[in-house]
């Protein structure tokens, strides 16, 4: 069994009480369901643009936006697939597991859809390496890393999965968790191509099946592409002999303060906005409303046809949950009879 080595600092104990708090005011702040949506949509391509730049991706922020949103660009087919793939990984977060066990099919699926199309063997999309590869400085041919042999992935793998299942795993705060996954899965590099980005979504999996970012509103991925150098030379600074991961999680839970924090300096705006407004209080929407809502955002309006084709439901179906929106103030109503479409309130 995979046993992690590591000791709380006070920096460690320090920042994860930061983060409760901030994480606290954010998830119990009265925004309105467009603001909701709006951070989620926001982190999302964040995190698809800085977790795919890191890697050497080269579309712009602005870039990687218009793909989430489907416009055309004009770049490299691999660029565009890579960041496609992230975008569709991280959209369907909540479709990755079966329910809240983390399984070892899951983690070769999730490379498989991070990967599609972007590796030069479709055959090591969502498979194990066979052949073996180093980390190293492309442009100087330094070997910065030598992972475990090809023999040994599959088992030191199986390891960290049961361990994220243990009690002791599910015991410990989640963002400490999640650090460790991140660091353990980098560390085995089980896969030809694409581990740095399926250990991001792994450590962003592991923080949403504990339930820390359901709303998934944090993007970490921020934090590792503002000083490439460091996050390298902080997993590069673990020590191979002891794999003691204190100096690693230092910087992981640091990560995580910083982006929340960041968050929350914009749900306290925003809901201080709100508290001007109304005393309704926050406004809690399904899975299904909010993907009414995200689509009446990016298309300024939708209409009783729309969600009866997006969910595959009778237009009278359709009809009832637009009507939840209604009463709740979320939408309002423009237009009459077959024509009538309905916009963000």
């Amino acid at each position: 069994m995979f046993k992690p080595i590591f000791h709380y600092t006070d920096k460690i104990v320090r920042d994860l009480t930061q983060i409760a708090a901030a994480r606290e005011l954010v998830l119990n702040s009265p925004f309105i369901p467009k603001w909701e949506v709006s951070l989620r949509r926001e982190a999302i391509i964040r995190s698809a643009h800085s977790s795919t730049a890191i890697e050497g991706n080269r579309l712009s922020l602005e870039q990687v936006s218009d793909l989430a949103h489907g416009r055309e660009i004009m770049a490299t087919r691999k660029d565009k697939q890579e960041v496609l793939n992230y975008l569709r990984v991280l959209e369907s977060i909540d479709k990755l597991t079966d329910g809240k066990k983390f399984t070892e099919k899951n983690l070769l699926q999730i490379h498989k859809r991070v990967t599609q199309g972007t590796l030069e063997n479709s055959s090591d999309c969502g498979s194990y390496r066979n052949r073996y590869v180093i980390v190293g400085n492309r442009l100087t041919g330094e070997v910065i890393f030598r992972p475990p042999a090809n023999k040994d992935v599959p088992k030191l793998m199986v390891a960290l999965i049961a361990w994220l299942s243990s009690p002791d795993a599910q015991a410990l705060d989640p963002v400490i968790r999640a650090g460790i996954a991140h660091y353990e899965f980098v560390r085995i590099h089980p896969f030809i191509d694409g581990n740095g980005r399926t250990a991001r979504v792994l450590a962003a999996l592991v923080l949403y099946l504990s339930g820390f970012d359901t709303k998934q509103f944090f993007c970490l991925d921020d934090y590792y592409d503002s000083d490439r150098p460091a996050y390298y030379r902080v997993l590069q600074g673990v020590d191979q002999k002891t794999l003691d991961t204190t100096r690693w999680l230092e910087y992981f839970v640091e990560g995580v303060k910083i982006s929340i924090s960041a968050v929350k300096e914009s749900v306290v705006r925003l809901s201080s906005e709100r508290l001007r407004t109304t005393n309704k209080g926050q406004i809690a929407l399904t899975e299904r409303q909010m993907k009414i809502v995200e689509k009446a955002i990016r298309n300024n309006r939708i209409g009783i046809g729309e969600v009866s084709e997006m969910f595959k439901i009778s237009r009278q179906a359709a009809l009832k949950e637009i009507n939840k929106l209604l009463v709740q103030g979320v939408v309002q109503l423009v237009g009459k009879g077959r024509g009538a479409y309905y916009v963000l309130a």
